[in-house]
């Protein structure tokens, strides 16, 4: 057997692949609803519809600025396996409108599976030593700048991301997307610790 405490590349392809199709059918269900979100899917998103730019070109465009950062950061071989991780993602997500015809969803239910999705996709990525990009590596690089939490810094720039949606979303929409994105929060929350999950 392999050494538990490490992915093989096979483990790593799976896993990064199971994440991708997961994170591309939360997308999927997220534009379908015209739902917002925070962090870079919620940039991408905003900019999409302001721009009137296809969704998935906007978002592997917003998450390339990272990945120099995320090289210095965490390495060339994290840097490498976001970089796939987000351009299989982008091609994903434009592609499976083709795939699945989504009809009818109750927006609250919508919401609830984005957020489980994304949540799934995201602990995927990020046990296999990848990522979907992100802010959250600008602001880990702030805190150790200058000791400005950056979970904090997270929080508040969501709440700007929020804060722009509301300006072009119907409230109701806006409060379902609070609900995706807080389910998604709370899924990694719960279950991204490295006390159960050591692999890498």
């Amino acid at each position: 057997m392999t050494d538990p405490s490490h992915h093989t590349p096979l483990e790593d392809a799976q896993g990064i692949a199971f994440s991708v199709t997961m994170a591309a059918f939360g997308m999927h269900v997220l534009t379908h609803m015209g739902f917002v979100t925070g962090q870079t899917t919620g940039i991408a998103v905003l900019l999409a519809h302001v721009s009137g730019l296809p969704f998935p070109a906007v978002y592997f465009a917003v998450t390339l600025p990272f990945l120099g950062l995320a090289w210095r950061r965490m390495g060339a071989r994290f840097a490498l396996k976001t970089l796939v991780t987000t351009a299989a993602l982008s091609l994903m997500v434009a592609f499976l409108p083709a795939w699945v015809d989504l009809g009818r969803i109750e927006p609250g239910f919508a919401a609830v599976l984005f957020g489980l999705l994304f949540g799934i996709a995201a602990l995927a990525a990020i046990r296999h030593g990848g990522s979907f990009g992100g802010l959250s590596i600008l602001w880990i690089e702030l805190q150790d700048r200058t000791g400005f939490r950056a979970g904090t810094a997270q929080l508040l720039s969501d709440a700007v991301i929020f804060g722009l949606a509301a300006l072009i979303v119907p409230f109701e929409t806006l409060a379902y997307s609070f609900l995706g994105a807080a389910v998604f929060s709370l899924f990694l929350a719960i279950n991204h610790r490295r006390d159960r999950y050591v692999a890498v």
